[in-house]
């Protein structure tokens, strides 16, 4: 795992510069990347809706494996990623030192996404290059998000498509879902149970 010193931003793109394929805009569909160690992983996923496609980007907390922060957009650009956080934060209000983890994507490494962090006193941490363990939790998440809802509806429109996605978090992976590394109990269950204890 790398940590970033707060407030540096060597060797990181600008947030107009590109260095990921798929993320000049436009509607073609995404392909996971390979690389010499083998595939690897990318912090997003993307649903198929019409013709197009719709992104989805999640923040999760660790302890509780509760969605904390989401966002969902047309196109992958940087934007995407500072939302989701922001939502998580703005949810949480966590205190300084949070431990930002995500991948190399060009979404977390963009010169707006590094500051915001640092203005609020947040460490980045970013996944060993080639090693797709380091985002288990959260390929976890979008592999439960399509084989239980997504990948057997037929999205018209993304109003609907974004509708559905914000009911799975919040309606049942949050709420409902259980999980094993929980004790076999939702993400929601989990925090009022450790807020009591």
């Amino acid at each position: 795992m790398s940590l970033y010193p707060r407030g540096t931003n060597a060797g990181r793109a600008g947030c107009d510069e590109s260095r990921t394929s798929g993320s000049e805009g436009g509607p073609e569909k995404p392909t996971r990347r390979k690389t010499r160690e083998g595939a690897s992983v990318r912090p997003y996923t993307y649903l198929r809706v019409g013709r197009g496609w719709l992104y989805l980007v999640v923040f999760i907390d660790l302890f509780s494996r509760r969605v904390v922060g989401w966002a969902l957009s047309s196109s992958l650009d940087h934007s995407i990623a500072l939302r989701a956080l922001q939502r998580a934060v703005a949810g949480r209000n966590p205190p300084a030192g949070l431990i930002i983890h995500s991948d190399r994507g060009v979404q977390y490494a963009c010169t707006s996404f590094t500051k915001w962090l640092a203005r609020h006193g947040f460490v980045q941490s970013m996944s060993r290059k080639g090693d797709c363990w380091d985002n288990a939790v959260v390929e976890r998440f979008f592999r439960s998000l399509k084989s239980e809802r997504t990948d057997h509806r037929l999205y018209r429109t993304r109003e609907e498509a974004r509708r559905d996605v914000i009911d799975y978090i919040e309606m049942f992976f949050n709420s409902r879902r259980k999980h094993s590394s929980l004790g076999y109990i939702s993400p929601n269950e989990f925090e009022e149970f450790t807020m009591v204890a």
